[in-house]
């Protein structure tokens, strides 16, 4: 194949896989925010203010607890049927719970099943993003040649400020129209836009070709049960998986969600508005620094950029909480904004890394499980364990101790994490090939 149809097939890979994220995370997003705004005294009224908080924080765990039985399961769908057709149904089964939130009864109306429903349908999400970022990531990467596979990775990335810009836009907007606007009805305009989303996704999604590397590499071959082989054989990886995701993952939310409730709960009580916005314009900015990050990625290597994120993402997220109480908001905007393009070099080599960890065979669930596990265990309890942090210490500075603490976890397992070659052969049997990455060679083992 020429390497012009290849960029092509990349370049609408890429763009499904930007389009597909971009909603799922666009849902994703519209809940974190209302739980940080309004869930909390909608569905899980008490005295205590922190206690409606956290109630909600937990609600939004529930999908980070249940991430790793979708990965398995749309990851076996996308292993033995292929990528497209598991992302196709990832979109549905996200957009079709995110509407129903949207016209969900709240406890004032019918009780203890508001909070019951809204727990259901929030691990209805987390089973399909359980599904989805794996699936995006083949998608993009095992679409790209092999020197661009970093850039086009990007692509899955960049629907993540995609999304929140989206979802942290609308809510923005929202706040324009008064205090009670959003507790009075108006947080569920953006669960209800998501139907128009849908739509658009699943046009996009029917229109990208398969990946030849499940084509070439993965349909038609003798397969073990897909969760079978990645337990049996990819162990190892999977466990640095979850390990090199506390900071993509975790410490994201806990410069999103945790953040802005920390911003407008006491004793800082900073104006809605004020944080939105500051949050809307950051995912702007990082929506303008994923790609060329990504790019970057394929130039000086993608863990060399995953280390500089790393590094610097600790630099930056200790002031920018601690300029919160000073209300001085020209540093809360500016702080919002660095703190993502730090991020953003966490985040946008991610989908690449993640990716070349494994062999094609059981990869979709290998990379769902890493991924969904890992976003369990760092991201799900990141905003509830932090506010706790705060009562219990009465101090900021535990969450930033936490924070730097998930980075040194990452920058170890970053280190130890392979990195495979898709244009390497693979035999009928799918005995494991040479790291084709690293520049010592393993003899006897191709």
């Amino acid at each position: 194949m020429s390497t012009p149809s290849v960029h092509t097939r990349a370049r609408r890979a890429g763009i499904a896989a930007f389009v597909g994220t971009t909603i799922e995370w666009y849902d994703f997003y519209v809940y974190a925010t209302a739980a940080a705004l309004v869930l909390g005294p909608l569905f899980f009224p008490s005295s205590d203010p922190v206690a409606e908080t956290a109630s909600a924080f937990a609600t939004f765990a529930v999908a980070f607890i249940v991430r790793p039985f979708g990965g398995i399961l749309f990851g076996h769908i996308g292993d033995k049927l292929g990528r497209r057709l598991s992302l196709v149904i990832t979109l549905l089964a996200m957009g079709t719970a995110t509407v129903l939130v949207g016209v969900l009864p709240t406890y004032g109306s019918i009780g203890i099943w508001a909070p019951i429903l809204l727990v259901t349908l929030r691990a209805v999400q987390g089973l399909a993003v359980g599904g989805e970022w794996g699936g995006a990531a083949l998608m993009s990467v095992e679409s790209a040649p092999e020197k661009h596979k970093t850039f086009y990775g990007g692509f899955t990335q960049l629907g993540n400020p995609a999304g929140a810009l989206l979802a942290s836009g609308i809510f923005a907007i929202m706040s324009r129209f008064g205090d009670d606007f959003i507790m009075n009805g108006g947080w569920r305009i953006p669960f209800l836009l998501s139907i128009v989303l849908i739509a658009v996704g699943i046009w996009v999604r029917y229109r990208v070709e398969e990946t030849e590397v499940f084509e070439k590499k993965v349909e038609g071959r003798k397969q073990s049960m897909p969760l079978a082989f990645a337990l049996r054989v990819n162990w190892k990886p999977i466990l640095l998986g979850i390990g090199l995701l506390p900071i993509s993952t975790g410490g994201y939310y806990l410069a999103t969600t945790f953040a802005t409730a920390y911003a407008v709960g006491e004793p800082i009580k900073l104006n809605e508005s004020v944080i939105l916005d500051a949050m809307t314009i950051a995912s702007f900015v990082e929506f303008l620094v994923t790609l060329p990050v990504a790019w970057l990625g394929d130039k000086w290597g993608r863990k060399t950029v995953m280390y500089l994120g790393l590094v610097t993402s600790v630099l930056v997220f200790a002031p920018f909480l601690l300029v919160m109480p000073g209300r001085i908001e020209p540093l809360i905007f500016l702080f919002a904004s660095l703190i993502r393009v730090t991020m953003s070099a966490t985040y946008a080599p991610l989908a690449t890394i993640l990716t070349q960890m494994f062999r094609p065979q059981a990869r979709y669930t290998s990379v769902a499980l890493a991924y969904g596990v890992g976003a369990a265990i760092w991201a799900g309890f990141s905003p509830w364990f932090a506010t706790q942090l705060v009562a219990w210490t009465g101090s900021i500075w535990s969450v930033i101790a936490l924070f730097t603490a998930m980075a040194i976890l990452a920058i170890f397992c970053t280190k130890f994490a392979p990195q495979h070659s898709d244009e390497a052969p693979v035999t009928d049997t799918f005995i494991p090939r040479t790291d084709t990455t690293t520049a010592r060679t393993v003899r006897g083992r191709r």
